[in-house]
């Protein structure tokens, strides 16, 4: 797990520390109390490769100019053995560093050593982290919020496992409550119009009216014909609700599987009921006092508890009042249960039997308001949801195909559902294109999804793999092989676009960790185009076959090292390296 960036600012930090102490010692700086200042890359390389502030940093302290502080500190450091050959002051004080071939042969042996575990990280070793994301309804299927959600907490899970963390991805299924209730009615008089005509069956009016509610009545009379027409009406609903289960659930999971979304757990709502757990966790709730009886239901005092959470939050009086809080029926007075309470079961589950560190759901928007009831409402049962739950917010998507929004699948004339999204554009190309920024709303373009050139960020990533595996075949036919870091000079690697090719090799390490911080998979989208890139300009500017044998091995080195770390990148996102295209 070498990381030759954070290897380099740490290097840089010590440095400049060290240089201080030094200064003390013969009395050129005063001794004060000064910190490690921050070590950063700067946006133009003409300024160097690493930059310090120190010298800014520690000017109060020292009370001397910014720029004096920087001299003495160049006078007092000694560079030998570091991964630097020099360093100059900038600006108002900056101190500027420049690599040595001995770090960008760092980055080479990195990736050499690590292989296909290059860039990962242990900044989450020993934490048990679950990510919980598409969830979708068990009643029809997977739309397009889905195949967003399932992407990025997908991708997500991955960039968390390749950060050390002991990951467990699930899906929780709803298969239970007010929404089996309603998808029951509604198959229910489809079945029942099948058999006694569509006029002498009402529909319910919050049914739903999807022609797959219509399939499932009429797959069930093809196959049991009338048999639960004078069955009483709860029986009734119970066998046309598990069978609609029993075929929803499969194609949820053989669809995902296609999607190469593959989990560790999928959790059933109905066992929370089934155990008691539900009935449990609100007389936690009771005995907590966080409760109260009114017109037969029992409340969860939610307005109270986000009080205290935002009181904590530092908000202010006024602020909260504005916010219009309301309480929470947990338990209907028809002894029901409602999703709300489900929920907080669900996730006291999570934690208190399951024993996970941190719990990540990835929801849609529209969950917004929901996410503050669940923490407080974890808070309350003594789990501080408010640190170790956190929900990932993603927005809508706008399928668009020549400009045009999309809302229609060509195939069945019905809502694009996810199945229908991947008859027409491949899996790979709707893994790269869904795992976008989750918190901006994203426009699909279906035509540019399918394009073959370099507009298509996938075909310019995957391409560039594909070209270094043509080249390596080519190199092979002839005898040349890759060749092993220590038989390679580095200082025949002078040019600008490979010294820029090996830095953005080195910088894969940091975008995992950035990505795994942020809860933000996209690092990894922007990242890998900007390698290819990279990889594009050097392959145009540096020629490698039929150059002399030892800048031909460097840089076919440097092209493997690149194919390697491409591969690994797709690899997180869930995408194949092809080796031809």
């Amino acid at each position: 797990m070498i990381n030759m960036i954070q290897n380099a600012k740490d290097q840089a930090a010590a440095l400049a520390m060290s240089a201080y102490e030094a200064a003390v010692a013969d009395g050129t700086l005063p001794r004060a109390e000064v910190k490690t200042a921050p070590v950063e890359i700067p946006k133009d390389t003409a300024n160097g490769d690493f930059t310090t502030t120190f010298a800014l940093a520690a000017s109060k302290a020292l009370r001397q100019p910014p720029r004096n502080i920087a001299q003495a500190l160049l006078d007092h450091m000694n560079l030998e053995g570091t991964y630097f050959t020099s360093a100059e002051i900038a600006g108002p004080g900056f101190l500027n560093f420049r690599l040595h071939d001995s770090w960008y042969t760092g980055v080479m042996s990195a990736v050499e050593s690590e292989g296909d575990a290059y860039g990962t990280a242990d900044t989450h070793k020993g934490q048990k982290i679950m990510v919980e994301f598409v969830s979708a309804n068990p009643t029809g299927p997977m739309h397009m919020g889905n195949a967003r959600g399932g992407v990025l907490g997908d991708t997500l899970a991955a960039v968390l496992s390749a950060c050390g963390a002991d990951v467990t991805r699930e899906f929780y299924v709803n298969d239970a409550g007010h929404q089996i209730d309603k998808f029951a009615h509604s198959i229910e008089a489809r079945y029942l119009q099948i058999i006694l005509g569509e006029d002498a069956v009402a529909f319910p009016e919050d049914g739903y009216q999807g022609g797959d509610i219509r399939d499932l009545a009429q797959a069930y009379y093809d196959q049991h014909g009338d048999a639960l027409l004078n069955v009483p009406e709860a029986e009734r609903q119970e066998k046309l609700a598990q069978f609609g289960l029993s075929v929803n659930l499969p194609k949820m999971k053989s669809d995902l599987e296609r999607y190469k979304i593959h989990y560790d757990n999928w959790f059933y709502e109905s066992t929370l009921h089934e155990s008691g757990y539900v009935a449990e966790t609100v007389a936690l709730l009771e005995e907590r006092g966080w409760t109260y009886e009114k017109d037969g239901a029992v409340w969860l005092k939610t307005a109270d508890i986000l009080r205290d959470h935002f009181r904590k939050a530092g908000k202010k009086e006024a602020d909260i009042e504005k916010l219009d809080l309301k309480d929470d029926v947990l338990r209907r007075a028809n002894g029901f249960y409602t999703y709300f309470a489900a929920d907080i079961a669900y996730h006291r589950n999570k934690f208190a039997v399951r024993g996970f560190d941190k719990v990540i759901n990835v929801w849609g928007a529209d969950h917004h308001g929901h996410v503050a009831r669940l923490k407080g409402a974890l808070d309350a049962l003594g789990l501080n949801g408010s640190e170790k739950l956190d929900i990932v917010l993603m927005q809508l998507v706008k399928l668009l195909r020549d400009g045009e929004v999309v809302r229609m699948s060509k195939r069945t004339g019905k809502a694009i559902s996810l199945s229908d999204l991947l008859d027409e554009i491949p899996v790979d190309a709707a893994r790269w294109f869904f795992n976008a920024k989750p918190d901006t709303q994203m426009d699909f373009d279906l035509g540019l999804a399918v394009r073959e050139d370099s507009e298509n960020p996938i075909y310019y990533v995957e391409y560039a793999h594909a070209r270094i595996c043509s080249l390596l075949r080519t190199l092979g036919e002839e005898g040349v092989q890759v060749p092993a870091q220590a038989e390679v000079d580095m200082s025949l690697l002078t040019g600008e676009t490979e010294k820029a090719l090996i830095k953005q090799i080195a910088q894969f390490c940091e975008e995992i960790k950035l990505a795994a911080r942020d809860y933000d998979p996209s690092h990894i989208n922007r990242y890998l185009q900007e390698l290819a890139g990279c990889f594009h300009r050097f392959y145009t500017a540096c020629r490698i076959k039929g150059e002399e044998p030892g800048v031909m091995a460097a840089r076919l080195k440097l092209a493997d090292d690149t194919r390697v770390v491409l591969k690994n990148g797709l690899k997180l996102i869930g995408v194949d390296a092809p080796e031809k295209m």
